[in-house]
């Protein structure tokens, strides 16, 4: 069987999983892969967030899987975050330096305050509220713990209220649409493949 290498724009309140998932109450079922990818065999490399949008890897070459997944890989993984508050480079800087979040200190991180991006709407929205001012933040982190980037920006006082990735390695979301997949190029796997083999 050939290898498959697929991007996926994950949307908002879909688990990064193919099989069925429950709601907390146990009445009815999320949304989840299985809904917008029909290939077989493929599974995600690391996870997104329920909560969360944007790129997500699927492969069913499972040698590169595990070794995009190790921690030792540490790709870059890149994530503009609408946070509630006004934020600044300034206060920005534990996250480039390491911060604890609670019992481990994150890796430096990049990151940077940027204007509002071009993204489609969230389906449900951001709840809008004109006496809270919100900022955007893009954050590159090198490690891929549990909801890492809610858990920084809550320890700077700047809670999260939405959350895309944007880029995993080289690969980038551009105009690739919300609820849609695509083959990787081969120019992209050659990058992938290289790239996992200098880790």
């Amino acid at each position: 069987m050939p290898f498959r290498y697929l991007l996926f724009n994950k949307p908002f309140a879909v688990l990064c999983q193919f099989t069925q998932g429950s709601t907390p109450s146990g009445k009815g079922t999320r949304r989840t892969l299985a809904d917008y990818i029909a290939v077989p065999d493929v599974y995600p490399v690391g996870r997104l967030d329920f909560d969360s949008e944007g790129l997500l890897l699927l492969t069913n070459n499972g040698a590169l899987q595990q070794r995009l997944s190790h921690p030792n890989y540490a790709h870059p993984r890149t994530y503009w975050a609408q946070v509630e508050g006004t934020a600044s480079d300034e206060a920005l800087a534990p996250l480039r330096t390491g911060i604890q979040v609670q019992d481990y200190r994150t890796r430096p991180a990049q990151a940077k305050v940027i204007a509002e991006p071009t993204l489609p709407p969230r389906e449900p929205p951001i709840r809008y509220r004109r006496e809270l001012p919100t900022s955007w933040l893009e954050i590159t982190l090198t490690e891929g713990r549990n909801r890492q980037v809610r858990r920084m920006t809550a320890a700077l006082g700047l809670p999260t209220l939405r959350l895309v990735r944007v880029a995993i390695g080289t690969l980038r979301l551009d105009d690739l649409a919300p609820r849609c997949w695509r083959d990787l190029t081969a120019s992209e796997i050659a990058g992938l493949s290289s790239r996992s083999s200098h880790n």
